[in-house]
């Protein structure tokens, strides 16, 4: 009887209108004789911090690089902010205010903590040869205001004293927060967020729930995340999609989500 209130009172929620950021709709994904991705429909809202879920092998991460442009669906739809985003590139996809980081940490290793940053602006600061040449005006203070940016976030993420040291000599969970501040420095409205939590302690684990939750309520940005730690999915999603196989097992909140049994079979067995 609980089960029927829980799967009815989401029906309504899923059936009231919502504003839609993302919108993904019958996504599906081939290589070769393997459908990887069977028909996934979801949508994500201006603001919302939407979890994906599933065993290995569950398609999820396949969902991702659909999303942002690393592989070109077979079939389905990919719209962001109404804007046809499926089958473009990723440098393109991004011009539409889609980001994402990596299950593992991809940087610029060799250059400094500041200077990843400031490479990660190359399009907003004006480029032009001349301008750059002659250094004039415009061109400085573009350069000014990307320093000042870079700077501002290596304090928001607490690891400005770190400013000047090579990217790769970082403690592991200071380059997580080193590629999430590469992705906000651009003014993202979709943070995509590839298994944050691996690698982390338990401490970096708690901090990462602060600083996602952080992050969409002083930006706006809706976050969109693939993740094996329940605990951090749980305590900070406000809506989940669970897969198996590649398909679509249920999407709800993290209290439908945990008690439906077909999560618990998909996640736990049954005898």
């Amino acid at each position: 009887m609980t089960q029927t209130l829980l799967h009815s009172a989401q029906s309504s929620a899923d059936s009231a209108p919502r504003s839609t950021l993302l919108e993904v709709r019958d996504l599906t994904m081939r290589f070769g004789g393997l459908l990887a991705v069977d028909s996934v429909s979801f949508d994500v809202g201006p603001t919302e911090i939407f979890a994906i879920i599933g065993p290995n092998g569950a398609g999820k991460t396949t969902v991702f690089n659909c999303i942002g442009g690393f592989y070109k669906p077979t079939a389905g739809q990919v719209r962001m902010a109404g804007h046809d985003i499926a089958g473009l590139p990723s440098h393109k996809v991004a011009r539409h205010g889609l980001v994402r980081t990596f299950q593992n940490v991809r940087l610029f290793k060799q250059l400094t903590v500041l200077e990843n940053l400031l490479v990660a602006q190359h399009t907003q600061v004006e480029s032009n040869m001349l301008k750059g040449l002659f250094k004039l005006p415009s061109y400085r203070r573009a350069e000014q205001q990307a320093l000042e940016r870079a700077v501002w976030w290596l304090d928001f993420m607490g690891i400005r004293q770190y400013a000047n040291r090579e990217a790769g000599n970082l403690a592991y969970g200071h380059q997580r927060r080193l590629e999430i501040a590469r992705c906000m420095i651009t003014k993202p409205r979709l943070l995509m967020l590839d298994e944050p939590a691996a690698g982390l302690n338990p401490q970096e684990k708690v901090e990462l729930q602060q600083l996602i939750r952080k992050l969409r309520d002083d930006f706006q940005v809706a976050v969109l995340l693939i993740e094996h730690d329940m605990s951090l999915v749980m305590g900070v999603s406000e809506r989940i999609l669970v897969m198996e196989h590649g398909k679509p097992v249920v999407i709800g909140t993290p209290e439908v989500v945990k008690t439906d049994p077909r999560v618990i079979k998909a996640y736990l067995g049954e005898e």
